[in-house]
């Protein structure tokens, strides 16, 4: 009997689990992700949905407040927070601009990835349903200062962040995908210093 009993509670909760939503991926994801480290595309589309700005990179972060993004094409720029400051690093302008952290990040990516595991208190989380296999949540701001007027993530089986969308005042899109991701990877912690 307790055979069964078991056995009818461990597909039950396999099959609750393989039906999370976006919400409870996104909660699987912080809690079981402190670092991670995935290469990325970026597609800025303007409200006509044409595309206006197209880039990759690799994305590595470690929390909290942690964060390198290191774009490759079309231009060479860094991205580094260390928890405390924010660099931007334009290659070939040899030009940085140096700001505290939280000014200038906001309700960025970087913000959400790296933060701590307390997404609730900054953003209002919503369901927004599973399609194409991907389990979508919208994320809203609940500071009216935010860069975004709204977030779209996605997070396959596996609660892996795999798309992210933003969505800003002007009608702007910009689409971030994810692939390769490498959770909780050994990050030196020069990777978060900027010299």
């Amino acid at each position: 009997m307790y055979k069964k009993l078991l056995i009818g509670l461990l597909i039950f909760l396999c099959a609750a689990n393989a039906h999370a939503g976006g919400i409870d991926k996104l909660k699987e994801f912080i809690t079981a992700t402190h670092s991670a480290q995935a290469d990325f595309t970026q597609v800025v589309l303007d409200q006509n949905g044409k595309r206006i700005q197209s880039a990759s990179g690799v994305m590595q972060f470690q929390r909290p407040g942690k964060f390198r993004w290191t774009y490759q094409k079309p231009y060479e720029q860094i991205i580094v927070g260390d928890g405390t400051k924010f660099w931007l690093y334009d290659v070939d302008l040899n030009q940085v601009t140096v700001r505290k952290l939280d000014a200038a990040l906001g309700s960025s990516p970087a913000a959400l990835l790296s933060g701590s595991n307390e997404i609730e208190r900054g953003f209002t989380l919503k369901e927004s349903g599973s399609q194409d296999g991907l389990e979508w949540l919208q994320a809203i701001s609940k500071t009216q200062d935010s860069s975004f007027e709204k977030i779209l993530m996605a997070f396959n089986a596996q609660a892996e962040l795999v798309i992210m969308e933003l969505n800003d005042a002007f009608g702007h899109k910009t689409v971030l995908r994810f692939s390769g991701m490498k959770h909780n990877p050994q990050l030196p912690p020069s990777q978060f210093q900027f010299t």
